[in-house]
C-alpha cells in the first residue's frame, strides 16, 4: 500500500505516516534483484553519475539495473553495457504520478536517488522499494531509509555520486565516467573529416555552449582564439554547438576561417571530438563527454569549481581569470558584469592552450618511447 502522504508547497514539507519510513535499513545483498538509479539531469551530471553503474554490476552481477532520467539526457546512457533499461520521461508531458506508477510496477528492491530534489524524493518515497538511498536535503530526508552524507562542496561530483555506494558498504573499483560511441557516429565523424580535408589529431574542436549564461566565454573571444590557432599553430578549428547555440557558432565561422560543424547528436559530437587534437570548451556537458572519451581538454571556468565539476581523469588544463576574488560563486546571474568571463582575454586562453599542446606531445613522445623499447630486439642498442 501507499503510505499516507501530505505535501505542502510553501514551505515544502513531506509528511509520511508509515512505520517503514521510520526504520534505518542496513543493506542485505542477497535481497537485491532489481535496482533503479535516479539522476534526471543534466547532460554532464548524468555522465558524472555513470561510474556508479559498473560498480553496481560488479557487486550485483545477476541483478537487473535500470536508470531513471529525463528524456533530453537519456542519450548519455545509450550503449552503456551496465544498464539493462533506460527509463526516460518528459517533465512537460508526464506527471509525477505516472512516473511513480511505472516505478512501482517495476518492483525495485534498491533505489539510489543521486539527485534528491522534490520530485525524485517523492518518486523514491512512494516506489515501494525496501532500500531507498538518498541525501538528507531539507525535508527530502524522510523519503530515504539509507542517508548519505553529502560532500558536494568537498569532493568532485564523481566521488559525490560514489559516496552512495560507499554508504551501502559496496566496493568502488571504477571511477571513470562512461560514454559509448556507436559505429554510426564514427561513420558520421569520418565523413565530416573527409569532406573538409581534415586529418585526425591535426585540428582543434571548440564547444561554444554552456548550461548557464554566466559559464559562457564570449563568442567574440572564441573567434579571436580561432584566428590565433590558425595563424600561430596552422591548425584548422571546428566549431561545435548545441541546438540553441547554432547562430552564435555560425557567427564564428562567418568571421574566421573556422569550420562550422553540422547539427549533431551528442554521440556525433563526441566522435568528431575524438578525431581532434583537443577540445576548447566552457564548463558544460560536452566538456564531460570529451573527458569520458579521453580527449585532451582546455576548460574555461568562472562561476563553477574545476575541483568539484572539472574534467575527470583525462589530460586537461583549466584556464580562468585568477585575478578575481569571486570565482566559484555558483551564480547563474551576475550583478557585476560576469567579469570572470568578460575579462578573460583570448591571449590568456591561447597561452593555456599551448601548455595543453605541450602536455599532449610529451605524453605522445613517452608512449612512442615505451612502444619502441618493447619492440626493440635484445641485441639492439639506441
Amino acid at each position: 500500500m501507499y503510505p499516507r502522504l501530505f505535501y505542502f508547497s510553501r514551505p515544502p514539507v513531506l509528511i509520511i505516516f508509515s512505520h517503514e519510513f521510520m526504520i534505518a535499513f542496513q543493506l542485505r545483498k542477497p535481497e537485491i534483484h532489481r535496482i533503479l538509479v535516479v539522476k534526471p539531469r543534466a547532460i554532464g551530471d548524468v555522465l558524472l553519475s555513470t561510474p556508479v553503474l559498473p560498480n553496481l554490476r560488479n557487486e550485483f552481477p545477476n541483478a537487473t539495473i535500470h536508470f531513471l532520467v529525463e528524456k533530453f539526457a537519456a542519450p548519455v546512457l545509450a550503449g552503456n553495457p551496465y544498464v539493462d533499461e533506460i527509463i526516460s520521461y518528459d517533465t512537460k508531458t508526464q506527471s509525477s504520478l505516472s512516473i511513480i506508477s511505472q516505478v512501482r510496477r517495476n518492483k525495485y528492491d534498491l533505489i539510489i536517488d543521486l539527485f534528491a530534489n522534490p520530485r525524485t524524493a517523492v518518486i523514491t518515497a512512494l516506489s515501494g522499494a525496501r532500500y531507498r538511498v538518498g541525501f538528507p536535503f531539507k525535508w527530502r530526508r524522510v523519503a530515504y531509509n539509507i542517508l548519505v552524507k553529502p560532500r558536494s562542496g568537498e569532493v568532485h561530483n564523481v566521488e559525490f555520486n560514489l559516496d552512495a555506494l560507499r554508504k551501502l558498504g559496496l566496493k568502488v573499483k571504477s571511477r571513470n565516467p562512461l560514454f559509448y560511441l556507436d559505429s554510426r557516429s564514427g561513420n558520421f565523424s569520418a565523413e565530416f573529416v573527409l569532406k573538409h580535408h581534415l586529418k585526425a589529431n591535426e585540428f582543434i574542436t571548440m564547444n561554444v555552449g554552456g548550461g548557464w549564461q554566466t559559464k559562457r566565454w564570449s563568442i567574440d573571444n572564441f573567434g579571436r582564439l580561432s584566428q590565433m590557432i590558425a595563424s600561430r599553430l596552422g591548425l584548422p578549428v571546428v566549431v561545435l554547438y548545441g541546438p540553441s547555440e547554432a547562430q552564435e557558432a555560425a557567427s564564428i565561422a562567418e568571421t574566421t576561417n573556422a569550420i562550422l560543424a553540422p547539427p549533431t547528436s551528442l554521440h556525433e559530437m563526441g566522435a568528431i571530438m575524438t578525431s581532434s587534437l583537443l577540445l576548447v570548451t566552457n564548463d558544460s556537458g560536452p566538456m564531460h563527454i570529451a573527458s569520458a572519451l579521453e580527449v585532451p581538454t582546455l576548460a574555461i571556468f568562472g562561476p563553477t569549481s574545476p575541483r568539484l565539476q572539472g574534467p575527470y581523469g583525462n589530460i586537461s588544463v583549466i584556464v580562468r581569470n585568477e585575478a578575481l576574488g569571486c570565482l566559484e560563486c555558483n551564480l547563474t546571474k551576475c550583478t557585476i558584469g560576469n567579469l570572470c568571463m568578460t575579462n578573460l582575454g583570448a591571449e590568456t586562453v591561447f597561452e593555456s592552450l599551448l601548455i595543453l599542446v605541450s602536455k599532449i606531445h610529451q605524453i605522445s613522445d613517452a608512449t612512442t618511447a615505451k612502444v619502441n623499447a618493447k619492440t626493440r630486439k635484445p641485441d639492439e642498442t639506441v
